[in-house]
């Protein structure tokens, strides 16, 4: 709650810095086009013990389109805001050992410590607001970074627990065999209980190249986990943490 509340404090802190300085005006918008192509992942942070190996990890289709406005307030300094399109997405697979996860096998709902391998899917489709100040560096170079508010469209988050065993409850509770066959592993789906909106930060930097053509790099880092504080059907708080490479072009 905290976390949010800083964001918001932040974001009126900046329309205020525009509110102040009376030199601006708005035919001096600079406006922006901008695709790309998101590349991380949905994690805790630091990874947990009971995480023993990251096995396999695989990117899924993830791109973002989207513009922004950018009013400069001096020479250097300007405030940035805009709306993306985007899609968040991973595959990955992990090895656990005691790793509590509430999993479905046939018909029985099963709740414990599980042991094995573990497959997990996420997909997220989005619009992000991003509000950004930005420093101009150079004639061709500028920084950016700020706090942005994401709307989730849609939400995947889906899984498999197989090859291994789950103690029901607790380390001592009844073993329950997994094999890794269909019908033999266990299943979960957590996609009605993801959060319908996320904060967070992200810092960047815009290369124009020629004329209004550039390239781009950005990194986002969710301060809100996936999940509301109170789902405990996961072990940790995971966190969206993706990169994105993208070209723009200044109009």
């Amino acid at each position: 709650m905290k976390k949010i509340i800083i964001i918001i404090i932040g974001m009126m802190l900046t329309f205020g810095m525009v509110s102040t300085v009376k030199a601006v005006t708005l035919d001096s918008l600079q406006l922006k086009a901008r695709v790309g192509y998101n590349i991380g992942g949905t994690t805790p942070i630091p990874l947990p013990e009971t995480i023993r190996s990251i096995d396999s990890y695989s990117l899924t289709p993830s791109f973002m389109v989207g513009f922004e406005a950018m009013l400069p307030l001096c020479q250097k300094w300007g405030i940035m805001a805009g709306l993306h399109f985007e899609n968040k997405g991973m595959k990955a697979s992990v090895t656990t050992k005691a790793y509590y996860m509430e999993v479905v096998k046939g018909d029985q709902r099963l709740e414990g410590l599980f042991t094995g391998h573990v497959e997990q899917k996420i997909k997220q489709w989005m619009l992000t607001i991003p509000v950004q100040a930005t420093l101009q560096v150079s004639r061709k170079v500028m920084l950016k970074g700020g706090p942005y508010l994401s709307i989730l469209l849609s939400k995947e988050f889906s899984g498999i627990a197989s090859d291994g065993y789950l103690r029901q409850g607790d380390p001592t509770g009844i073993k329950i065999l997994m094999g890794d066959k269909e019908g033999e592993w266990a299943t979960y789906e957590f996609d009605d209980d993801m959060r319908s909106v996320q904060f967070g930060i992200g810092v960047g930097a815009d290369w124009q190249v020629y004329k209004g053509l550039g390239v781009s790099a950005d990194l986002n880092w969710g301060l809100t986990g996936v999940f509301p504080g109170d789902f405990k059907a996961v072990e940790q708080t995971l966190f969206p943490i993706y990169g994105t490479i993208g070209v723009f072009y200044k109009f």
